[in-house]
């Protein structure tokens, strides 16, 4: 049995299959990215002010993008290298490195490029801006839903 990939919540979830693409450097890219990060951010519960991430609420509803092979390939080598930025600080806590006030500029440099390449996964050009980001997934979002 493949049970496919554990969330981190309140409680581990269990996604039972694969990964909308192969590649699981891809998956962790896409999860990583602003696009999942502001979808996140927006559906997720709440409970006080820490978000609540469930896969029922905010993974299985989130719209993947279908990237060209030469866009999969970029995400994750993308993806692998906000993995080395991030080893290139040892010792440093996930709170450390995300501090928005002292997180190290190649840490943020790979998160730059990562966003950049799923976006262009998405075939838009947002510059990042997060508004636009959540309108158009909540766009795919009813298109899809309209397809069922």
């Amino acid at each position: 049995m493949d049970w496919g990939e554990v969330l981190p919540a309140e409680r581990c979830s269990y996604i039972i299959g694969k990964p909308p693409f192969l590649g699981a450097r891809n998956h962790l890219g896409v999860l990583h990215s602003q696009f999942h990060n502001a979808w996140m951010r927006t559906v997720a519960g709440r409970l006080k002010s820490d978000y609540r991430y469930s896969g029922g609420i905010v993974y299985n509803n989130f719209i993947w993008p279908d990237p060209t092979p030469e866009q999969h390939a970029v995400i994750e080598s993308c993806a692998q290298g906000v993995l080395n930025a991030r080893e290139a600080h040892p010792g440093a806590t996930l709170a450390d490195l995300y501090d928005p006030d002292k997180m190290p500029t190649d840490l943020l440099a790979a998160h730059k490029e990562l966003d950049a390449a799923v976006e262009a996964a998405y075939d838009v050009d947002f510059n990042g801006d997060e508004e636009k980001i959540v309108a158009h997934l909540f766009k795919l979002y009813a298109e899809k839903a309209g397809e069922l």
